[in-house]
């Protein structure tokens, strides 16, 4: 029997199948792990807040419509809606563990690279969880997650012009923040790629 299309898996899990809900989980819950470990910080409260994202899902998806927009910016927007509530509950805005801040990607690295790109890593982390939490949202959607502009706007109900424009803005005012920061934190070419002020 061939696999079901993520299509037809949504069409059985509408109807009760949880064997096709399954499907949709084991596509989708690596992604909605990771939006919600780099909203979070803390590896416990990303898997508690993907599997409450994944009930939450398989409770109501018997009611979920097809709207035009893909079954994943749904996911997405249960995502952000629980991440909210953490933060608003919770009070607390966690630091990624320096020992999952960098994944090195070459083994022969030599330490000291390794060292200073992990501390330019945190750096970073600390100014983009200072920005209000849409950017925050935006900046994970783009570069965590790859998407588009027009699958961000889904996902956060905007237009693909009012997302560029936010990204634009966004990626500004962080090039402000690092301007400024007397840290030492930052290496100069790790963010040539901004847009100039123009």
């Amino acid at each position: 029997m061939p696999p079901l299309t993520d299509d037809e898996a949504l069409s059985s899990a509408t109807q009760g199948d949880k064997t096709a809900f399954g499907r949709l989980y084991d596509k989708y819950a690596a992604r909605i792990y990771n939006y919600v470990y780099y909203r979070t910080g803390s590896t416990q409260d990303a898997e508690d807040i993907t599997s409450r994202v994944f009930f939450r899902a398989m409770r109501h998806i018997t009611n979920y419509t097809d709207r035009g927009v893909p079954f994943s910016a749904w996911l997405y927007r249960i995502a952000h809606n629980l991440v909210a509530n953490w933060h608003r509950d919770s009070s607390r805005h966690q630091e990624v563990e320096l020992e999952d801040g960098y994944r090195a990607s070459k083994s022969e690295e030599h330490p000291e690279v390794a060292l200073l790109e992990s501390e330019e890593q945190q750096a970073l982390m600390r100014l983009i969880r200072n920005l209000p939490e849409e950017r925050q949202q935006l900046l994970i959607l783009k570069f965590v997650e790859h998407m588009s502009n027009a699958e961000i706007g889904e996902i956060m109900d905007r237009t693909e012009g009012a997302i560029k424009s936010l990204y634009h803005r966004t990626l500004l005012s962080l090039r402000e923040e690092i301007t400024k920061d007397t840290t030492g934190s930052f290496s100069l070419d790790m963010f040539g790629e901004l847009p100039s002020e123009e």
